[in-house]
């Protein structure tokens, strides 16, 4: 009886440990589609640019993140489809980088100084092997130009 006993614990902690490890591994898929527990310390954004396009009924925006160093440009650039115009603004400004996350602070507009500069929180993610930047207020997704441009 003892041994049954044993046995069927043994049997039931490989249970266990079988089920905690499948769910380990569900959870990490998870967190990492988030973004969440990435170590990307290592992964360089230097001479980098992301991409976000946005496409609404009027007009299509696209937006540029240029990195180089400290230094960030930021561009956003307008289409209008009943026109067919194009407009651009061009900000400058500088880019703090805290392990995975980015903050952008561009306080210059085509060289001259804005009351209020634009501002981004960005947290850097990387998805088979594609870089992305998800802005943390609107959960916007800059993909990383070079990855787009393999596709």
């Amino acid at each position: 009886m003892k041994k049954l006993f044993i046995g069927v614990l043994f049997l039931g902690a490989l249970g266990l440990k079988a089920q905690y490890g499948s769910m380990n591994e569900i959870l990490t898929i998870l967190e990492e589609k988030k973004g969440i527990n990435q170590h990307l310390e290592n992964e360089s954004v230097d001479n980098k640019k992301f991409v976000f396009i946005k496409d609404a009924e009027d007009h299509t925006e696209r937006d540029f993140i240029i990195i180089k160093g400290n230094n960030a440009t930021y561009v956003e650039v307008f289409d209008d489809k009943a026109t067919g115009e194009t407009s651009s603004n061009v900000f400058t400004g500088d880019i703090i980088r805290k392990k995975n996350i980015l903050s952008l602070r561009a306080n210059m507009l085509e060289n001259k100084r804005v009351p209020i500069p634009v501002t981004k929180t960005l947290l850097l993610t990387k998805q088979k092997d594609i870089l992305y930047l998800i802005d943390i207020n609107t959960k916007d997704r800059w993909i990383d130009e070079a990855s787009y441009s393999k596709k």
